[in-house]
């Protein structure tokens, strides 16, 4: 009797061990798939992001390009308020996803895309671009330290 209960001992302590061991596999399979996912919606939010500010900016910059009260300025001037709707509406979802860092970024880059818009709606003379290039640089640094890119320094020659 006692051999027999050595053995099912043992095979309750196999059973238990192996449904644990399948348990945490499983679990930690899980964790990896959803870790990927967001990466993957994060990446998709931060391009869309950034791609839709460099479509604002480029409406701004076009617009002081041809002469004020014509149709080409009208239609331009249409088409960056179009954009900068769309443009506030992505920042919220990278808001809700994205890290601290990267928030940070994508404010200096509104408050840069905002001062562009308001020469354009002021009718204020052309001026540079309020370091719009370097805020977008610096978001793309965020980014990519959010979601775990090295970027190889590549030496001066």
């Amino acid at each position: 009797m006692t051999s027999q209960i050595w053995t099912l001992t043992g095979v309750l302590i196999g059973a238990l061990t192996s449904y644990f061991s399948v348990m945490l596999t499983e679990r930690s399979k899980h964790r990896r798939e959803m870790t990927i996912r967001w990466d993957q919606r994060k990446l998709d939010t931060y391009i869309e992001y950034a791609a839709c500010v460099k479509e604002v900016a480029d409406f701004a910059r076009r617009s002081r390009r041809v002469e004020e009260g014509s149709r080409a300025h009208g239609e331009l001037v249409a088409a960056m308020e179009a954009s900068e709707r769309r443009r506030s509406a992505l920042f919220e979802g990278l808001v809700l996803l994205a890290a601290s860092p990267v928030i940070e970024a994508a404010h200096e880059v509104n408050l840069t895309v905002r001062q562009m818009l308001e020469q354009v709606r002021g009718h204020e003379p052309p001026r540079e671009s309020y370091g719009f290039t370097g805020h977008l640089n610096a978001y793309h640094e965020r980014v990519r330290e959010d979601l775990g890119i090295r970027t190889r320094s590549w030496p001066v020659i």
